[in-house]
């Protein structure tokens, strides 16, 4: 029988995907506990609708992804930190203090979860960058950490 799942299920496939099961399984298992539905022609054009939206969805996030890596490659962001004589600074430039600079730069919210450091930037200078934005789009930008 063939059922499209409405939930993940373990060991079958993810939600929205088309798959072939056994009856027993299918009516003892899945629909009473309401995992899947079963796939009849309409249920079949919503889910290649669905499909087809999602798609385009990702296409279009990938389009403005690549684009905003080519407005960040080769950028010099400046975060101005409090440091000491010594050419340290007080305290560590995180990935939240480079988002928001990056973000006040280009007028876009710019996610921390998103930026790579490296290491910890604990010193005064300028340190290499990569920001991966959407699964194989990234772009490299240099972080100039200067005494404020």
């Amino acid at each position: 029988m063939k059922v499209i799942l409405k939930q993940d299920v373990k060991s079958i496939g993810k939600k929205d995907e088309i798959h072939e099961v056994s009856d027993g399984y299918a009516r003892n298992f899945l629909f009473p506990r309401g995992l899947a539905s079963e796939a009849d022609a309409t249920a079949l054009n919503i889910a290649k609708t669905k499909n087809e939206a999602k798609a385009h969805h990702q296409a279009e996030a990938l389009a403005a992804a690549k684009a905003l890596a080519a407005r960040i490659e080769g950028q010099t962001v400046e975060v101005s930190v409090k440091g000491g004589a010594s050419g340290r600074t007080f305290g560590k430039v995180t990935a939240k203090d480079v988002a928001e600079v990056l973000s006040a730069m280009l007028g876009e919210t710019i996610d921390k979860k998103k930026i790579e450091l490296g290491r910890d930037i604990k010193e005064f200078g300028v340190y290499e960058t990569v920001i991966k934005l959407c699964p194989g789009v990234s772009a490299k930008f240099k972080v100039n950490v200067k005494e404020a």
